[in-house]
């Protein structure tokens, strides 16, 4: 529809003898439905009584005036009250926003947004009362469309209920279990499993190393650990030393993970746990409360240095004990840790298990990469709770199809990116929701990782529902404009988080911390909620719809990635001069078609080659984050006021052209038949012997595609190891015995 809500150049005046009753109400039906839209500015339609109508016909909008109001920051009842009829625009048919013509007000249509919900005739009326009462210089912020019962009723929504009652250091809730099960399985990493007693013995030595290394209560510890028993040891060790575990996680370039280290100030960084063995006990000393920090978790930040997010002891076992009864948690349960400790759903699926007295089941990272393998673990180990991301879920529950046993998990907790649940439908036919209960859960790192939750069942994915649920016990949420007031239910607006699991802030950054981190202005205790910068809805059964994001961030499989910090690592490259960032592609059922695009442009007597500019990045960034491709210009466009103007960028120079083309890449041969598979995959024409997979656009979900299309059609299985280490067409048909 034409009435798109961005800002209208050069308005054309109407000679319309409007009177001040229809002025009121398109200016409250601006005002309405501004609200509704999350916009500044927008385009009403108003029924224009017969006495003043023109003797001239409107066109398609006879009958009709159309406004466009301004709403941005800082606008007044005046200024809203002197805004004059404009002309349609080409094209345009009534009504722009619905009405009901004659004496009363009926619903008003969003047409921009089909699935939104009608704007209510009394909040118009209700902003056309207080526009008539308002003096001239009442801000438009304070114009509130909802009754006293609609805001009391936001007030509840977003205030936390049943918050559990002093939660306990994440190191004493874990002895508790040790005490009360000492001999019970506590971690399987492999052939290894350790019992509650055992884990507790060794993090206890680790612990003792620590001190006898210099780390004291608060300092920051780093783990650049593999996924092992040890890891876990490692992270207890250093909550019982009342210090604070800050991940590195070793698959991520050097560099990055010597940045994240200083950026953090880390007294010290354990990669090997044998040097903190063999040290006297450290002497017996006070910890601090739950209140105090536990863990730093680092996520992208848009001025290209990744935020530490400081969390505390009594945010984790807070949201463990939040979910206990609802999830059924028990000491019967067995857990997989399937993500980087440097992701923050790990810390769910570790506590989660070891304060509720289950077994967890630490997977390596080459398992992660194999559906058919952590298929095969699943079976193996008897998993009842397993956390997924939905893009790994999604080839997961392909594999499961095909597989003899299916897998037994009871609970299936989904997170970490948005769900499209249709394509789960096949779940539900092999997994009955009596005996499987899938759980979408939307969560932030600054929140310690869950808020909401939302039993999927088949019904929901059928209707394709994008609802993320109610907040857990303990949590808050509220949808709120950009002058912090609710917005009427259905509306969109920025999701704003309080309650127990609101993090310390972040670290070292106290501007930023600041900025995002706000006092909640309804809580007498001076609590903080977090601005979350995502956009979302409250329905009309009280549920949070996620909308996306308010800003450019997005995520890809499950990582948040701020455009800004790629941006920032390409411009320290000396051969470049100005640098732009694009992420397009991908949705709910295809997550691996997300792209990350650079665009550069050289510096004065560089090379043009992009193909170094990527290697610098890819030794920089997490391999998420590394551009699919890096296109060569010789200028970024900009708009008149001298930004970025992303729709004038070229397409992103496709995945590199294969370098040595084969001419019929779906011959016969094995070899021929991979290249095939490769061209699907890739969604290139022809691929050569020499051409790479990871410079082709490849990406960890693209690997598992691989292998899987590879065994459908009769090749070899190809482990995800193995296009690391023979990464061209012609060298991973060699390592497979591939005839040419």
């Amino acid at each position: 529809a034409p009435d798109a809500v961005t800002p209208l150049a050069g308005p054309l005046p109407l000679d319309l003898r409007l009177d001040e009753e229809t002025r009121r109400l398109a200016s409250a039906l601006a005002l309405t439905v501004g609200r509704y839209e999350g916009a500044a500015a927008v385009r009403v339609a108003v029924p224009v009584p017969a006495r003043d109508r023109p003797p001239y016909a409107l066109g398609a909008l006879d009958g009709y005036a159309v406004f466009a109001a301004d709403l941005s920051p800082g606008r007044t009842v005046a200024d809203l009250s002197a805004t004059e009829p404009v002309a349609p625009a080409e094209g345009e048919e009534p009504p722009l926003s619905e009405l009901v013509a004659g004496d009363g007000i009926g619903p008003a249509t969003l047409p921009t947004d089909p699935g939104a919900l009608p704007v209510p005739a009394h909040q118009v009326q209700r902003v056309r009362q207080q526009l008539m009462t308002s003096p001239p210089d009442t801000p438009l912020s304070l114009l509130n469309p909802l009754s006293e019962a609609e805001s009391a009723e936001q007030r509840a929504f977003g205030a936390p209920l049943d918050a559990p009652a002093s939660p306990p250091r994440i190191d004493d809730a874990f002895a508790a279990q040790a005490d009360a099960r000492p001999d019970a399985p506590a971690l399987t990493a492999g052939s290894t499993t350790l019992s509650y007693a055992e884990l507790d013995r060794r993090a206890e030595v680790l612990a003792d190393g620590l001190y006898a290394h210099g780390v004291r209560p608060g300092d920051l510890v780093g783990l650049c650990l593999p996924r092992s028993t040890d890891l876990v040891a490692a992270m207890l060790a250093v909550l019982k030393a009342d210090a604070v575990h800050v991940p590195l996680d070793p698959e991520h370039p050097v560099d990055r993970r010597e940045r994240t280290a200083r950026d953090a100030g880390v007294r010290l960084t354990v990669e090997d746990p044998a040097a903190l063995t063999g040290h006297p006990p450290r002497p017996a000393a006070s910890r601090g409360e739950p209140g105090s920090p536990a863990y730093v978790i680092h996520t992208s930040g848009s001025t290209g240095r990744p935020k530490g997010v400081l969390v505390p002891h009594a945010n984790v076992t807070a949201l463990v004990d939040a979910v206990r009864e609802d999830f059924g948690l028990s000491t019967d349960d067995t857990w997989t840790c399937f993500h980087s400790a440097a992701f923050d759903f790990s810390v769910w699926e570790i506590w989660g298990a070891l304060l509720t007295g289950g077994r967890l089941v630490v997977v390596d990272h080459w398992t992660t990469r194999s559906p058919e393998d952590f298929h095969a673990l699943l079976v193996r180990e008897r998993v009842s709770v397993l956390s997924q991301t939905p893009s790994a879920f999604t080839q997961l529950a392909a594999a499961d199809r095909v597989a003899p046993e299916a897998v037994g998990a009871r609970l299936v907790v989904l997170g970490g990116e948005p769900l499209d649940a249709r394509p789960l439908l096949d779940w539900f036919d092999r997994h009955p929701e009596d005996r499987c209960r899938l759980v979408n859960m939307y969560g932030i790192t600054e929140t310690t990782v869950h808020v909401t939750a939302a039993t999927v069942t088949r019904r929901e994915a059928l209707a394709g529902s994008r609802s993320v649920g109610r907040p857990l016990p303990g949590w808050s949420v509220r949808v709120l404009d950009a002058h912090g007031s609710p917005v009427p239910p259905g509306a969109p607006g920025e999701i704003v988080v309080g309650g127990a699991g609101v993090a310390l802030g972040y670290l070292n950054r106290p501007a930023l911390t600041a900025e995002r981190f706000v006092p909640d202005p309804l809580d007498p205790a001076g609590r903080r909620l977090y601005r979350s910068g995502d956009l979302g809805r409250l329905l009309p059964d009280g549920t949070l719809e996620h909308l996306g994001r308010i800003d450019d961030q997005v995520k890809v499989r499950g990582f948040r990635i701020e455009p800004g910090e790629i941006r920032h690592v390409l411009l320290e490259d000396p051969a470049v001069s100005a640098a732009a960032v694009t992420v397009s592609g991908g949705n709910g059922d295809d997550a691996a078609a997300v792209r990350i695009d650079a665009y550069v442009v050289p510096a004065p007597g560089s090379d043009e080659d992009p193909g170094p500019v990527r290697e610098r990045a890819a030794r920089l960034l997490p391999a998420h984050m590394v551009p699919a491709t890096v296109t060569v210009l010789s200028a970024l466009p900009l708009t008149a006021n001298g930004k970025l103007d992303p729709a004038r960028l070229p397409a992103p120079g496709t995945r590199r052209d294969p370098v040595t083309a084969q001419a019929s890449p779906h011959a016969a041969s094995p070899a021929a038949a991979l290249a095939a598979v490769w061209c699907d995959v890739l969604g290139v024409e022809a691929i050569g012997p020499d051409d790479d997979f990871w410079d082709l656009g490849g990406n960890s979900l693209y690997a598992i595609r691989i292998g899987t299309l590879a065994r459908e059609r009769g090749l070899p299985g190809i482990p995800l190891r193995q296009l690391y280490l023979t990464p061209t067409l012609g060298a991973l048909s060699e390592a497979l015995a591939l005839e040419a």
